[in-house]
């Protein structure tokens, strides 16, 4: 995809996961990157150079703590002073919290709301003005099956993973005419470190893989398949491309038939 070659494409949540997919995917097509995240056990110098040296692209980091406006600020203000340009924002950090709401914890509940939905407010006002004078931008904010379905003990989650698709409606509208497409995807279960571990569990107890997971999506995923998380990422790539510029304000399932149950 020729066209995205020298864009720069900040991914937060992308050292691990769905949002490192994109980033392998956004690479591929010649973008230089800005990373963020947290993970322990990944060597995120290593990381950087795999993808530059592979791809030919620049990468950045921040360890931004994207529970904090001024850290946010901080990670733009270094892409900017990097590459010049923001022009494609992808809005993949999450948390997630589980109880009854009863016993959900105010702390859990500003956190999953800070990084999950604020983030990505504040990633889109501070890359919006230099889209705009540029004439060109993307922007995609990772929702969830659970933006378009209710969930029990996860109010955190499915209330912000929503709010993501609201907020998503109103920049693409704002922004139309000015060559810039904001969209929301929804993913089902995915391959993530977190599910991937529920599967092996299974697996361990002598469950072949696709009995594993067909046990772990029952009742949700039609497929009984988890969502290779290339395959998002992928549909991520394609909404940046030339053949999506009148897609906007879409809100796109990307979940084995979930949605339509």
């Amino acid at each position: 995809m020729t066209d995205l070659v020298d864009k720069c494409a900040l991914i937060t949540g992308s050292v691990r996961g769905l949002g490192l997919a994109a980033a392998r995917r956004f690479a591929a097509a010649g973008c230089n990157l800005v990373l963020s995240g947290f993970d322990g056990s990944q060597d995120i110098a290593a990381l950087q150079r795999e993808i530059e040296n592979r791809h030919g692209v620049r990468t950045i980091y921040s360890g931004a703590d994207l529970r904090r406006s001024a850290d946010i600020e901080g990670m733009v203000s270094a892409a900017l002073d990097t590459f010049g340009a923001v022009d494609i924002v992808v809005n993949n950090a999450v948390v997630r919290h589980t109880s009854p709401i009863e016993s959900f914890a105010t702390t859990e509940w500003d956190d999953g709301i800070a990084v999950n939905l604020s983030a990505a407010f504040h990633t889109i006002r501070l890359t919006v003005p230099g889209m705009k004078r540029r004439g060109w931008g993307r922007i995609i904010n990772v929702s969830s099956i659970y933006g378009l379905r209710g969930a029990a003990n996860r109010v955190n989650y499915v209330t912000s993973k929503t709010a993501l698709i609201g907020l998503t409606r109103a920049v693409a509208l704002e922004t139309v005419s000015y060559g810039i497409t904001c969209n929301a995807v929804c993913p089902g279960t995915t391959e993530t470190p977190v599910h991937e571990s529920t599967v092996l569990a299974s697996m361990a107890e002598g469950l072949s893989r696709p009995d594993a997971e067909r046990r772990l999506l029952t009742g949700k995923q039609p497929t009984g398949k988890l969502i290779a998380a290339d395959d998002v990422a992928a549909l991520m790539l394609f909404l940046c491309g030339p053949e999506s510029a009148s897609i906007t304000g879409a809100v796109v399932p990307i979940d084995g038939g979930w949605a339509s149950m």
